[in-house]
Parts: structure tokens; sequence; C-alpha cells
């Protein structure tokens, strides 16, 4: 079997797994996108054991650098500038993502930018501007942490078992 066929093969198992679990009895605890986007990421920072602690290290350090960005637009609030404020905020913290990149564990710059993204666009596009002081599972930040938990092991897996497909049908 191909490694294009076997991983082809994983990515649909293991996704449909993964699909129910996140939108049944995970639901209130994790996005089904969220796994989905950090698996990719996962693959796409090479599929190994680093890529599994830089993966993880970025989208949640990301999390947190965009969950703190909510908070100063909320929290500090300057209407007299309008859509200027949370702009320059956004621009101010956004520099956080890409200068750290010397530290090993964030330096694959595009888990950091997701991350980011994950928690900027679900509280703003969901409405949950309110919930970024929660404590629990309604929080953004820990909804999108724990998205990335269960994210980074399903790329994993879905590696792993590719692997074991294409070695079994030598």
């Amino acid at each position: 079997m191909s490694q294009l066929l076997a991983l082809s093969i994983s990515v649909a198992v293991l996704g449909a797994v993964w699909a129910f679990l996140a939108l049944g009895p995970l639901a209130p605890y994790v996005f089904v996108w969220g796994g989905f986007i950090t698996a990719a990421c996962f693959f796409a920072a090479g599929g190994d054991n680093n890529a599994l602690v830089k993966t993880l290290a970025g989208i949640i350090y990301g999390a947190i650098v965009g969950w703190i960005t909510l908070l100063v637009i909320d929290k500090v609030p300057v209407p007299s500038l309008g859509t200027i404020w949370p702009a320059l905020v956004v621009g101010f913290f956004v520099f956080f993502l890409v200068i750290v990149a010397s530290v090993e564990q964030l330096s694959f710059v595009p888990a950091n930018i997701y991350g980011f993204a994950m928690v900027v666009a679900y509280t703003l596009s969901a409405g949950k501007l309110a919930s970024v002081t929660d404590i629990g599972a309604a929080n953004p930040l820990v909804l999108v942490i724990l998205s990335a938990i269960a994210g980074v092991i399903l790329g994993y897996l879905m590696g792993q078992l590719a692997g074991a497909l294409k070695l079994k049908s030598k």
C-alpha cells in the first residue's frame, strides 16, 4: 500500500472517530474543527515527535496570546478610535507570535498563528467575548487548548496508523 493510500485511510477512519467524539460526547469541551486544524498542523510541522511538541506548544502559546489580546480589547476600550483600537492591539500582540521563533518549541510559527486565530475567531464569531474570563469549559481559551491537545493526539495516531497500514501491506 502506498504511503498516500495508508494516510488517506488513516485520516478517514480516525477523522470519523474524532468527528463522532467531538460532535457527540466531547462536544461541550472541544471543537471538531480545532482538532482537525491541530492534526493538520502536526503533519505540516513534520509529523514526528518534534512536530508534536512544536504543534502543541505553538497552538497553546498562540491561543494564550490571542486570549490576552481579547482581554485588552474588551477591558481597555477606546471608543474614540473605533476599529483602529482593536487593530492596533492585534498588531501589537501578533508581533509576539513570530519574535519567539528562536525558542525551539515555538519555532513553528504557523502553529503560533493558528492558536491565536482559533481563539480569536471562535470568540468573536460566536459572540463569546464576555466568556474570556469564565472558569472552565465556557472559556474560549480552555476550549481551544483542549481541542489542541485532542487534535495533536489525533494527528499522532493518524500518522501511527498510516505507518502500520503501510508496513502491514508489504
